[in-house]
């Protein structure tokens, strides 16, 4: 019993604690709901620093269905997803990666 209530314990820091948070500017590349069992909406969002660099990757999580629906609407512009930096959650269904996007908008929108 004490070794669920530290598990418990455990998963809720987890959820709540941030490690980091920020933005990311680019266009979203690739948009999927996944999972076999605990879906997720997973995206890579593709940033360039200068023109004729390679871009950058950016993999994200997004687990609100309204900010998931504003990624879709946003699809194909420049956009600026606000995230928060998870770690330490076991398995991917939590999301498969440890960012979880919270807010999209439009670049260079207010």
């Amino acid at each position: 019993m004490a070794a669920l209530a530290i598990l418990a314990l455990y998963l809720a820091l987890a959820f709540e604690w941030t490690y980091s948070s920020g933005e990311r500017a680019g266009w979203i590349q690739k948009f999927s709901h996944k999972g076999w069992i605990c879906k997720t909406w997973e995206g890579e969002l593709t940033m360039v620093s200068l023109p004729g660099a390679a871009p950058e990757k950016f993999a994200f999580t997004v687990r609100d269905e309204a900010v998931a629906e504003q990624v879709n609407r946003n699809m194909g512009q420049r956009v600026l997803l606000h995230y928060e930096q998870h770690r330490g959650l076991p398995g991917s269904c939590f999301g498969e990666t440890g960012y979880w996007v919270d807010s999209v908008r439009l670049a260079g929108a207010p």
